[in-house]
């Protein structure tokens, strides 16, 4: 018997739990787990400790540019994501495929029949504490708490504009405040992929 789906997709900002629940469903599944954000260079976050061009591109660039600088990078990667996504959906050999470069307003283009996509987000607070508590916000400097805002900054954004796209496209979302979030959600969807 053939599976409904081969492929899954988790869009959604930085700290919101992608590569957390890809892990999860691609253990419980068997199948590989990919991050978008290893398929394509990008600064990255200024912690744990701050690389001196991560540490620059925070430092110099307005909020806006940086946020500019991340959609672009998203666009220039989605022809390689694309066709990725393609081939995982046409194997049918099973491929979990996460992270923010996964924009719903690319996917909701794409036909994949045997493709399920999901979208994790939470409300700004909770993901400005996630991302403070990672990156040990409150026993930094001053010069590295500045760009760790930039960072942040940028995903809330990020997560903004995710959650319009995703509402607007039809897209599914899940709400990763809720602490059974993992369990919950990576049960149904193991079970859904299992169909």
């Amino acid at each position: 018997m053939t599976n409904t789906y081969s492929t899954l997709l988790i869009f959604g900002t930085s700290h919101a739990g992608k590569s957390t629940l890809a892990t999860r469903i691609g253990k419980d599944l068997g199948w590989p787990a990919l991050s978008t954000d290893k398929m394509g260079r990008h600064p990255g976050r200024p912690w744990p400790s701050v690389r001196k061009q991560v540490a620059e591109f925070y430092s110099k660039l307005s909020e806006e540019t940086i946020y500019w600088f991340l959609r672009v990078h998203h666009e220039n990667m989605w022809p390689h994501l694309k066709d990725r996504i393609s081939t995982a959906s046409q194997s049918g050999s099973g491929c979990v495929i996460e992270g923010s470069a996964l924009r719903p307003e690319f996917i909701a283009e794409m036909q994949l029949p045997r493709t399920l996509t999901v979208g994790l987000y939470a409300s700004n607070a909770f993901l400005r504490q996630r991302m403070e508590a990672e990156s040990l916000y409150s026993d930094q400097d001053e010069p590295t708490k500045q760009l760790i805002e930039k960072f942040i900054r940028r995903s809330l954004t990020d997560n903004d504009n995710i959650v319009e796209a995703a509402t607007r496209y039809g897209l599914p979302l899940i709400d990763v405040s809720d602490p059974s979030f993992l369990g919950v959600e990576a049960d149904r969807l193991v079970e859904k992929l299992r169909q």
